[in-house]
């Protein structure tokens, strides 16, 4: 049996299939209640408004939306922040923009390690080859 500590109370508790003991499994299941009847009432919300009304945070609100329990079908207005900046999206972990700037910054990443291989190469000795470079013709 695997004991664990609830993240969100701090109680011991065996943990199983859930990463929470049974009395926050159920008060995150009322919070997802009231949730879900606040947008069925108030279809135009917003993650800020939903918030304020039911008393349930923007992060477990985001989360019910990643984990498919509340539609962004049903709400059309309904959107959540991005991972890395946190302006608002309705799809994915992070925004187009933040997107963009992690290619970029990968493709420079990569750029300079190609440069520094290249230089590392033409340092080596006049003579001297790597050892692949012996099957490249074979």
């Amino acid at each position: 049996m695997n004991l664990d500590n609830c993240p969100r109370c701090g109680k011991l508790f065996a943990k199983n299939f859930r990463d929470v003991c049974p009395s926050c499994l159920r008060e995150i299941d009322k919070e997802y209640e009231r949730c879900a009847d606040y947008l069925r009432e108030n279809r135009g919300s917003i993650i800020t408004e939903v918030s304020d009304a039911t008393g349930v945070s923007i992060k477990q609100i985001t989360k019910f939306i990643r984990e498919g329990r509340i539609s962004m079908m049903n709400a059309p207005n309904l959107s959540y922040p991005c991972e890395s900046c946190g302006s608002l999206i309705r799809e994915n972990h992070i925004c187009d923009n933040c997107r963009a700037r992690l290619q970029r910054d990968k493709q420079h990443m990569l750029e300079d390690l190609a440069r520094k291989d290249d230089l590392r190469g033409s340092d080596s000795r006049a003579g001297a080859y790597k050892s692949l470079d012996k099957y490249k013709d074979k």
